[in-house]
């Protein structure tokens, strides 16, 4: 039943990963108070592990703004540097929600790793579509100051997962 699928957790959203979370059965319950988890109650948001990191979030952001803007990208690029700048954005996002769900530090930063090398593939393509003239200066400024903020905050989760 429903109770066997979710898990109600008190954790806040933003707490650090710890090495014990991250099971792919884990779904974690916030509410508008913390006065205790009730499942079903109306305002009850339920959030994958992988929503709590910043780094995750951030990602997300950029794979949207990528799709939101390759969107205006010529038709001949559709299978060309439209589809990479998509794959590698998404590859980015997708990577931290798969490798939090893994056991341990060590095989979510294996996942963090691939993560790190799609946000550096999507730097040099942002880099690319400006130099063509296909990103309008403004969009490809926002675009560069989200994957910069992203890529931060990656690199810093991936350091942190180190294995002590």
């Amino acid at each position: 039943g429903r109770e066997s699928e979710w898990y109600a957790l008190r954790r806040s959203a933003d707490r650090r990963f710890d090495g014990s979370a991250g099971r792919e059965s884990e779904w974690y319950v916030l509410h508008e108070n913390d006065d205790g988890p009730e499942p079903r109650h109306p305002q009850v948001t339920l959030m994958a592990p992988y929503e709590r990191f910043e780094a995750w979030q951030l990602c997300h952001q950029l794979v949207l703004a990528i799709y939101h803007v390759t969107a205006s990208f010529p038709r001949e690029e559709l299978y060309g540097l439209t589809a990479q700048a998509r794959r590698a954005a998404f590859s980015a996002a997708a990577n931290i929600a798969e490798g939090s769900a893994k056991r341990g530090r060590r095989e979510f930063r294996r996942y963090l790793d691939i993560s790190v090398g799609s946000l550096s593939e999507l730097s040099y393509i942002i880099r690319l579509a400006r130099d063509l003239k296909m990103l309008k200066v403004g969009e490809a400024k926002k675009l560069e100051d989200l994957h910069t903020r992203a890529s931060q905050v990656t690199w810093k989760l991936y350091q942190s997962m180190r294995v002590r």
